[in-house]
């Protein structure tokens, strides 16, 4: 299976591939979003250590089910051959109505086919109130108008 944009990446398909994995992840779709990797990919992600695609999906599903009304943007740090590095942040709220913002940092690596075969994911969250809100779009894809981290002052 091929999965375009290919390495090596140029900086045109390093934010193409950065926004389509935003895409696919502000659809909150488990199954969707572990296409993107390869059956054997390894990921690091906070304490967790998620091998594979079952794996990966059944990571996402718990985290979806805590992190509620989840909105991310993602925004290309560096990237060289097959590898992105990327910065990120997301808002969501708790069962309890807390929100948060969850800043971070992911290292990919991609095989010749495009799928990620390694993801190392450094992530913080932080409280905010409801008012200190920025990501404001309809639950799924954030809208092409929509500011970036960079515009955001993020």
């Amino acid at each position: 299976m091929s999965r375009p944009p290919l390495p090596p990446f140029t900086a045109e398909t390093a934010a193409q591939k950065a926004r389509m994995a935003e895409d696919a992840w502000n659809s909150r779709d488990p199954e969707r979003v572990s296409l993107a990797y390869t059956p054997d990919s390894q990921w690091r992600n906070r304490a967790e250590f998620p091998r594979g695609r079952a794996e990966i999906a059944a990571f996402l599903t718990r985290k979806w089910a805590r992190e509620l009304e989840y909105r991310l943007i993602k925004e290309v740090w560096a990237f060289t051959g097959n590898r992105i590095a990327v910065r990120f942040a997301y808002e969501w709220h708790d069962d309890s109505g807390q929100w948060y913002r969850s800043y971070g940092n992911e290292n990919w690596e991609f095989d010749e086919n495009g799928l990620m075969a390694q993801r190392h994911a450094s992530i913080n969250d932080k409280p905010i109130a409801a008012a200190e809100r920025k990501f404001h779009w309809p639950l799924g894809r954030r809208p092409d108008d929509h500011p970036g981290l960079s515009a955001l002052g993020l």
